[in-house]
């Protein structure tokens, strides 16, 4: 259901591998992606992981043909599953990136915005439709949009199941790259993976954790975060080759430690 892939530069890419569906969210697919994310949560050599898409489509969404046979109890506890299951990559301590070489709808959209940064092919669609089906966005797609794009354009395109074109989605700050078809979202995605992987990896994540965090505080709160942000990479080995780099005028070697 999902295949796993590790480089040499300390970069995961996890690929959704049900092109034939449309890489349509199923439970075992989503059992598959929980365990292998309950893994990376602590591996400290992981310095980016990518979510990416088999075949013409980044993910369709759920499985409505397995919805279709489930009992109310039975979907209660899917939503649940992929709720846990995307929660899961938003607080991956590293930096995630969804490169989106196809459309993305309902929970496939909402696994991206789980994801820190997209990147997304020029002739891709994004949207979050689930109110066209009798349902609503379930797996945090109501409060991961409108901090992305604001509270009354998220209100829009929800309340409309309004599908919108890659080049919307970068006016309105969905998503940070958009790249040609030849260009290939995936590679763009890499680019920027490698980008952010030379840099300290526990600085990237101090960093991380106090953006993250830090928005739901008021400027005071938010100022303190930073500082303990800041004071847990104070006695890194990192911090003193970045110096010595610094100093030497060289390119530093971050070990992570």
């Amino acid at each position: 259901m999902i295949i796993v892939e590790r480089d040499q530069n300390q970069i995961v890419t996890i690929i959704l591998n049900r092109p034939d569906q449309l890489n349509a969210l199923n439970r075992p697919l989503l059992i598959e992606l929980k365990k292998e994310l309950e893994i990376l949560k602590t591996d400290e050599n992981v310095r980016v992981v990518i979510f990416s898409g088999r075949g013409k489509v980044f993910c369709a969404g759920a499985d409505l043909k397995e919805r279709q046979g489930m009992s109310l109890e039975e979907t209660r506890q899917f939503i649940k599953l992929i709720n846990a299951t995307f929660s899961s990559i938003a607080s991956l301590p590293m930096p995630t990136i969804a490169a989106m070489q196809g459309s993305a709808f309902g929970g496939g959209l909402e696994l991206a915005l789980a994801c820190d940064m997209r990147v997304i092919q020029m002739d891709a669609l994004l949207g979050l439709t689930e109110c066209a089906w009798g349902i609503i966005p379930g797996a945090g797609g109501t409060q991961r949009l409108p901090q992305l794009v604001g509270i009354a354009k998220a209100k829009e395109l929800i309340f409309s199941a309004k599908k919108i074109t890659a080049q919307e989605a970068i006016e309105l700050g969905l998503v940070n790259q958009v790249t040609t078809v030849e260009q290939n979202a995936y590679e763009s995605a890499k680019r920027l993976a490698l980008s952010i992987a030379k840099c300290a990896p526990l600085s990237v994540r101090a960093a991380k954790k106090a953006i993250t965090l830090g928005v739901f505080l008021d400027g005071e709160e938010g100022l303190k975060l930073e500082e303990h942000c800041y004071e847990s990479i104070l006695h890194s080995q990192d911090r003193l080759e970045g110096l010595a780099a610094f100093a030497q005028k060289r390119a530093p070697h971050y070990l992570g430690r």
